[in-house]
């Protein structure tokens, strides 16, 4: 047989790790090029990987909620036939582990076809920087013939010195959902191994040897969505939650925006009672059917057209180079709220689109980003962004830049309010807009006319056409 290894890919720009949220196939599977077999999550998005060879599924080398670094393997496929080897050292002792996954309830059971195993159990393997790598000695029930007595030591792969609880993955999981020590556990399991019913009594309401206060009965699910943060320890005052992936990521990237570039922010509040209505006229146009039109369509299209009347807006500062770097191009970027955090994908040459186009960009951006499938791609190369408070009832905000960029909007709520329309107070729809900019390469007059601009385009609509 002939084994090949799949290494995790770099799949943005300098990422350096990736969390395994996901694997979609199981040791004994069999893989063609170009199928998707894992689903992770860097700092920028969630991203399925697809195989690049033919072959069947020999080991995998990490447990679903690691983090590995780019460039460590994380999947061995056998692409020369021929049966599957055994481990380097104690060939057999997987052979309870497999029976004992085979009779574990239904919730734990792997998806239908598929011969369950115990990802992450085996002899010691090599280390990495975060975690211990761990190879697995398991296989099917059906490859194990002639079974040697098991030593539980061994099970996880580090000898018989090793204090560490034997556990499956998704027990692991649930222990750390729940913020249960698993060193704290009994273990009622064949051969010594922890199961979820002695992680949820060790979780119940009783007196247990572990710092914080045991989670109530009604705990989160086991197998929580990749979307939402797992605590790892929880108690009646406070939950913890680690800080990964995109949070993290956004987290850095703030932070190094706030306190690199010396951000000014201007405010105008006006009257958009006139795009409010034009909106509405969209609405029923024919050019327009079966589109999604609301404000923020107006208002993206409206910063097209004042960029392209101030077009010093659109750049960004070159430290490096200590040059400033004018983009003739608008990649549009609307920050979305989403369950794995803030995101910022943007539209690719959004000042070449018509309306029409730039709302089917907007509604594909939207679902896309709702669905947690954003690529890495889709939130790099941003010019200019947009960022609708608004939408949470927030009259306006002082927006941080995003990284790389020479300013950003803040859109916030309309309301009805009474506004001197005609020489007479008359109520009207009132909206504020907020604009943050970098002051070392846009000044008070060039952001002041740029806010001016959009606000009299959408003050008079009309002005789309005229200025455009």
């Amino acid at each position: 047989m002939t084994i090949r290894e799949f290494k995790m890919p770099d799949v943005g720009e300098g990422l350096t790790e990736a969390e395994i949220l996901k694997w979609y196939v199981q040791p004994g599977d069999t893989v063609t090029d170009g199928q998707v077999v894992i689903e992770v999550e860097t700092a920028k998005a969630a991203v399925e990987l697809p195989i690049p060879f033919d072959g069947t599924v020999h080991e995998l080398l990490f447990p679903e909620g690691t983090t590995v670094d780019v460039g460590q393997v994380i999947i061995s496929v056998n692409v020369g036939g021929g049966a599957e080897p055994e481990a380097p050292a104690a060939p057999a002792v997987a052979a309870a582990p497999a029976q004992e996954t085979v009779a574990e309830p239904a919730a734990e059971a792997e998806p239908e076809g598929r011969q369950p195993v115990l990802v992450g159990y085996g002899v010691a393997a090599s280390s990495t920087k975060r975690r211990a790598r761990k190879t697995t000695a398991a296989a099917p029930a059906a490859e194990v013939a002639a079974p040697a007595p098991v030593v539980p030591e061994q099970l996880n792969g580090h000898g018989p010195a090793t204090d560490r609880p034997l556990a499956k993955p998704p027990v692991r999981k649930l222990a750390k959902d729940l913020g249960v020590d698993l060193a704290t556990v009994t273990p009622t399991g064949p051969d010594g191994i922890i199961t979820r019913e002695d992680v949820h009594a060790a979780a119940a309401p009783a007196p247990a040897p572990v710092v914080e206060a045991p989670a109530p009965a009604a705990a989160p699910a086991p197998v929580a969505a990749p979307a939402a943060p797992t605590a790892v320890a929880s108690d009646a005052r406070e939950t913890r939650v680690p800080i990964k992936g995109v949070r993290k990521a956004t987290a850095a990237a703030m932070v190094g925006s706030a306190f690199t570039a010396p951000h000014v922010t201007e405010f105008v509040t006006f009257d958009i009672t006139r795009t409010m209505k034009l909106v509405e006229e969209l609405k029923s146009d024919k050019d327009m059917a079966g589109l999604r039109v609301n404000p923020l369509l107006l208002i993206a299209k409206a910063v097209l057209v004042a960029v392209k009347r101030n077009p010093e807006i659109n750049a960004a500062w070159d430290e490096a180079a200590q040059e400033i770097v004018l983009k003739h191009y608008v990649n549009l970027g609307i920050a979305a709220a989403t369950p794995r955090g803030l995101i910022v994908p943007n539209i690719k040459d959004a000042h070449a689109q018509t309306l029409p186009e730039l709302s089917k960009s907007l509604s594909e951006l939207v679902a896309t980003a709702r669905e947690g499938k954003t690529t890495p791609s889709a939130m790099q190369g941003g010019t200019f962004t947009i960022t609708n408070v608004g939408v949470f009832g927030v009259d306006t905000g002082t927006p941080i830049l995003n990284p790389g960029e020479s300013a950003i909007l803040a859109v916030g709520a309309i309301k009805l309010q009474p506004w001197v329309h005609k020489g007479k107070v008359k109520p009207r729809q009132v909206t504020t807009l907020a604009l943050s900019f970098d002051h070392r390469l846009v000044d008070g007059e060039l952001g002041s006319k740029f806010l001016a601009d959009i606000a009299a385009i959408l003050e008079n609509p009309k002005r789309l056409i005229t200025w455009a």
